[in-house]
């Protein structure tokens, strides 16, 4: 029987299918001169780091002060559209690997606008990202005393140059730092995991508290503020998950990816289910959720409360990391994207530009100068940085999420006409999966708006964002054309 999961009802083989990718007449020139150093072990811990980030490690604390133990679930909903946003991305890394990913996917389904579209988009997403990840770098670094006195905007500034550095040598070393961080954080979040269920069983005091239902129950339960905070946090929920699009990138510079990207897309589900739900589940029966703050991540502020000496400074140490791993994997992921943007003229000409170690540098540097301005940000406003820039950047989750369903979308009525074949490893439930999930993510625009504050204000900046895509498009397309009429877009 065919499990919906892996193969749809009405598939053919996986044997008579897997040629689907080699027939497809579309080859997009941005995936020329990359090194295909990367192996299984990476894809699979930069699947891992793309769903284990600062949205988990950081954000949690605040939310869980807002929101309640009821937490889990809005981890639990977004998990499940995360999940089913980047199986529709395997499917189409199946019909043809490429580093572009949904760039070069839109431009094969929905020519250059569509691809200009999703590029600037994603740049925004991770653009945005790395101002938090700077941000949420420092905000740990200020855990220790040491560093107390320091600007946060200069440690800021540090991670984002040492970052920086590492990424611009090769993609092997991009691979093997991903893998070694992905591997702190899983081993991070298995330890906690254990020390909660021990602390649970054992109901072992956690700071003046037993830990229990008791602490969920005799703090108003699960929604001790209502239904309405747990919902109206979703969006930054959504930011938590942000990055589990990675693998379909990586798959541009994997050997064999019909083997790997299955298996690395498939582990995210259980992966989701166990570490994010498990933790916020663990830490809600802990403490009481009150207890939280944004300002410091909930497994420090556990640890802290246990009073084991060093607990607290080494946790501290691994969500530093868990930072840093994201910031890498975002510069990572928009140097990929702009390059197959420049070779079609819908991004400036510099983000092409590849080193020796077949690295696209030209578009790393553009993003991390976006990262020097949330250096100014943590300048001006240190106290806020965080969670301004996790709105904007949820904004470009969602639009880069919509663009990957909408390609998948797209692909599937191609099917459908018979001038594609789907692979056997696909979506299920297509095209029902996909509109839901637009829904969904368009419902997340108006939660936006109902939260009022910086939310709304995102909301409201969305007009200028339209403009400067459409008035930016007038400019490219000047670019698309001239470079269509050389023989050089992206597409071949």
């Amino acid at each position: 029987m065919n499990d919906p999961l892996t193969t749809a009802p009405g598939a053919p083989p996986a044997a008579a299918a897997a040629p689907a990718a080699a027939a497809t007449a579309h080859v997009d020139a941005g995936d020329a001169g990359y090194h295909k150093d990367l192996k299984s072990r990476h894809v699979n811990m930069i699947a891992v780091g793309g769903a284990i980030g600062t949205g988990l490690f950081l954000g949690a604390g605040g939310r869980l002060h807002s929101a309640g133990p009821s937490l889990f679930i809005a981890y639990a909903v977004c998990g499940v559209f995360a999940f089913l946003v980047v199986r529709a991305l395997g499917e189409l890394v199946l019909h043809r690997p490429s580093s572009g990913a949904f760039v070069s996917y839109s431009r094969e389904f929905m020519g250059e606008r569509g691809a200009y579209t999703a590029g600037w988009l994603y740049f925004i997403n991770w653009a945005t990202t790395a101002v938090a990840d700077i941000t949420a770098v420092a905000t740990y670094a200020h855990f220790w005393s040491m560093f107390s006195d320091v600007p946060q905007w200069v440690l800021a500034l540090i991670a984002l140059a040492v970052v920086l550095t590492a990424n611009l040598i090769s993609v092997k070393y991009f691979g093997e730092m991903e893998f070694w961080f992905a591997v702190i954080k899983v081993s991070a979040l298995v330890l906690f995991l254990l020390v909660g269920l021990y602390l649970v069983i054992t109901q072992h005091d956690v700071g003046g508290h037993t830990p229990g239902l008791a602490t969920v129950t005799d703090h108003g339960g699960l929604f001790p503020h209502g239904w309405t905070p747990m919902l109206l946090l979703i969006q930054g929920v959504v930011f938590a998950y942000a990055g589990v699009e990675l693998c379909g990138i990586a798959a541009g510079e994997t050997e064999h990816p019909e083997k790997i990207i299955p298996k690395a897309v498939n582990s995210i589900m259980w992966r989701v289910g166990f570490f994010y739900v498990g933790s916020v589940v663990l830490l809600s029966l802990l403490l009481p959720s009150s207890v939280y703050a944004s300002g410091e991540s909930p497994f420090v502020t556990v640890f802290t409360k246990l009073g084991v000496p060093g607990a607290a400074d080494v946790m501290n140490l691994i969500v530093l990391t868990a930072a840093l791993s994201s910031l890498n994997s975002g510069l990572y992921s928009t140097g990929r994207i702009l390059r197959s943007m420049s070779l079609s003229g819908s991004a400036p000409r510099f983000t092409g530009v590849m080193n020796r170690g077949g690295v696209p540098y030209g578009g790393i540097l553009l993003t991390a100068g976006f990262g020097v301005l949330g250096v100014v940000l943590n300048y001006a406003m240190p106290g806020k940085a965080f969670e301004i820039v996790i709105n904007f950047a949820s904004f470009g989750i969602i639009g880069t999420w919509g663009m990957i369903m909408i390609c998948s979308l797209l692909f599937w009525k191609r099917a459908q006409a018979g001038t594609v074949t789907r692979p056997a490893y696909r979506l299920p439930w297509a095209p029902y999966t996909q509109v839901v999930t637009l829904v969904f993510l368009a419902s997340i625009v108006v939660l936006m708006w109902q939260d009022g504050g910086v939310s709304r204000t995102t909301v409201e900046c969305l007009p200028l964002v339209v403009g400067a895509l459409v008035g930016g498009w007038f400019v490219a397309r000047r670019n698309v054309s001239a470079q269509a009429a050389a023989g050089t877009t992206g597409q071949e």
